[in-house]
């Protein structure tokens, strides 16, 4: 796991402010059959040993978070009566379903030739910018990424199916749900997906003031 912080500096002021912080998880790709053993971290200051701890919270977290939604998954399966959402001037989910398509090019690979995570991230951004807008006069604003995952991976000359739906609002946030499919020219063809990522988008936008606007309800 390693921690990123970007930073943005006022070169008048020499005032550094932070603008983003995430945490991304890897994995060690054996090149035999063999699995890679990673050699412990060595903890050198106190800041050191509370992140080191830290990252092991997240990962429980993330462990159990997968657990819980797979097993809402499950019961969403089963058959039986669904809710109906009565209220006046929802805005129903359909209106902002959006659906996007890229073509993977050499610029958006690295030198292994899988597409850049951070490519897919930024086209995931923008499809679920625009569906979030639907519900908005204004630009919403990237609050945070959650549950960004790797699935599987797509490489130069794959079309990349981009598929946005708001999933819920809260006030003055809404959550957009991105699924992305892949697709080889045979796969094309034959209408064969590949899920290689899902993540869910939280927005919000304000006015000219910077005050926080209220998104409408949504109807499933």
């Amino acid at each position: 796991q390693v921690g990123i912080k970007v930073t943005v500096q006022d070169l008048l002021t020499n005032v550094e402010k932070i603008v983003s912080v995430a945490y991304a998880t890897y994995v060690a790709k054996p090149v035999g059959a063999e699995k890679i053993e990673l050699e412990p971290v060595k903890l050198l200051s106190t800041e050191d040993h509370l992140e080191h701890t830290l990252a092991i919270e997240r990962r429980r977290i993330r462990l159990g978070y997968e657990q819980v939604f797979e097993n809402l998954m499950q019961e969403s399966n089963k058959e039986g009566d669904y809710y109906t959402f009565e209220e006046e001037d929802a805005v129903s989910t359909d209106l902002t379903h959006v659906q996007s398509i890229e073509l993977v090019q050499p610029p958006h690979a690295n030198h292994h030739g899988n597409t850049f995570g951070g490519q897919i991230m930024a086209w995931m951004e923008g499809v679920a910018s625009i569906s979030a807008s639907h519900l908005c006069r204004s630009h919403p604003i990237l609050k945070s990424v959650n549950m960004f995952k790797f699935r599987g991976p797509s490489v130069v000359g794959d079309r990349l199916v981009f598929n946005a739906i708001v999933n819920n609002t809260f006030q003055n946030s809404v959550e957009v749900g991105v699924r992305v499919e892949a697709y080889n020219c045979e796969e094309w063809i034959k209408d064969r997906a590949r899920h290689i990522n899902s993540a869910f988008l939280i927005f919000n936008t304000v006015n000219d003031k910077g005050e926080l606007l209220t998104f409408p309800r949504i109807k499933p």
